[in-house]
């Protein structure tokens, strides 16, 4: 019962602390000492710092000795880094969701993902947008039936979920509007393994294009 206890309080500091930081509450270099992290969540030390183990581990934060922890930075290079991984990927995963059967219902999820993108971005709701785009990859990504490959993607795009979250906010537009996502689901519901690969992978280094863009525009050279 008592191990219990502590996984489900180490899980909650962790959501809660990994929310804050991908929706840029605690912005990047935000930094604090491990006491007073804890006392902003309300719980005790122990859950709080193997929480920040595991943020540690997805390079969402830094553990400095007898510092605390600081939030990382996404630059230029580790943009290039992470669009460039998750190019070879994510068109592993559209490559294995259209060899894979019965995929009629998971596409109608993705298909209202799509239509409700482009509802966003008529509105110009441009939080709602990134959030629907993050989601369009995610389940790419689940279709692929291979939880490794889902997991390592979606700790990717936590980096990028991040990163849109400042700089499409402050460029107050969306990183690209395109039919590529339809293309993409056309391909594997088609069962074309190679086009939905080729596609996928040709999307993200355009993606990369594109970051670079507003990363230039915004000024910054880091978020």
């Amino acid at each position: 019962m008592l191990a219990k206890v502590k996984s489900t309080r180490v899980e909650s500091a962790y959501d809660r602390l990994k929310d804050e930081i991908l929706r840029g509450i605690l912005p990047p270099g935000y930094q604090a000492p491990e006491p007073d992290i804890a006392q902003r969540l309300g719980m005790s030390r122990t859950p709080v710092r193997e929480a920040l183990i595991r943020l540690e581990a997805e390079r969402l934060v830094d553990l400095i000795p007898r510092r605390g922890a600081r939030v990382v930075a996404i630059s230029q290079k580790d943009f290039r880094e992470i669009f460039e991984i998750l190019a070879v990927l994510e068109s592993l995963a559209a490559d294995a969701a259209a060899r894979l059967d019965s995929l009629s219902d998971p596409l109608q999820d993705i298909h209202r993902v799509m239509e409700d993108g482009e509802t966003a971005l008529r509105a110009n709701d441009i939080a709602a947008w990134a959030h629907l785009d993050d989601t369009f990859h995610r389940l790419i990504a689940g279709l692929s039936g291979n939880d490794r490959l889902n997991a390592e993607i979606c700790g990717l795009l936590d980096q990028v979920f991040r990163a849109n979250a400042v700089l499409l906010r402050l460029n107050k537009a969306p990183a690209a509007r395109d039919t590529t996502h339809c293309k993409i689901v056309e391909a594997i519901a088609a069962g074309e393994a190679q086009q939905a690969a080729e596609l996928a992978k040709a999307h993200r280094l355009s993606g990369l294009k594109t970051m670079n863009v507003l990363l230039a525009n915004s000024g910054l050279s880091q978020v």
